[in-house]
């Protein structure tokens, strides 16, 4: 870290500021962030998933529950309803949160709930992004491809 342009104390041109809390947009913030989400929901009897670190389990005799974290945005499932409020509950007693409701969108997946389960689906980001450099009017076009060369597993050359 430096001292801000404008700002340099002259004699003490090394001296920084050391912050007593991490500061939103600050590469430290999602640190700080993460370690203390995981003191609080390890404290209510959670455990990691050994694969990801942001991924967190408990199982009781009522219920079984899965958290999945990224940054800010969590996804809750849970066998029964209860151990869903459950967690909210505990949550929203340590943290500030907004409770979106059920799940409609998370990151760029959309969710939709049918009778046998939900589906995951990618088309929403893909239209939205199609939507945001306005490339929804294209035409098609084939592909540029001689489809009578024949392509080789590890090799750099292709057989026609």
């Amino acid at each position: 870290m430096k001292q801000p342009e404008g700002f340099i104390l002259s004699r003490n041109e090394e001296e920084v500021c050391k912050f007593v809390k991490s500061l939103y947009g600050l590469k430290q913030a999602l640190k700080q962030w993460h370690k203390k989400f995981d003191k609080a929901i390890l404290l209510n009897g959670f455990y990691h998933n050994g694969a990801d670190k942001c991924m967190y389990s408990k199982f009781t005799k009522d219920f079984s529950l899965i958290i999945c974290l990224y940054v800010d945005d969590m996804l809750i499932f849970s066998t029964k309803m209860i151990g869903i409020v459950e967690t909210k509950r505990y949550l929203t007693s340590i943290f500030k949160m907004k409770d979106l409701g059920e799940v409609d969108t998370i990151l760029v997946f959309k969710v939709k709930k049918h009778s046998s389960g939900y589906a995951l689906n990618q088309s929403y980001y893909i239209e939205k992004m199609l939507d945001k450099f306005k490339h929804l009017n294209i035409k098609k076009a084939n592909t540029p491809f001689n489809s009578s060369m024949k392509l080789n597993d590890y090799c750099d050359k292709a057989v026609a």
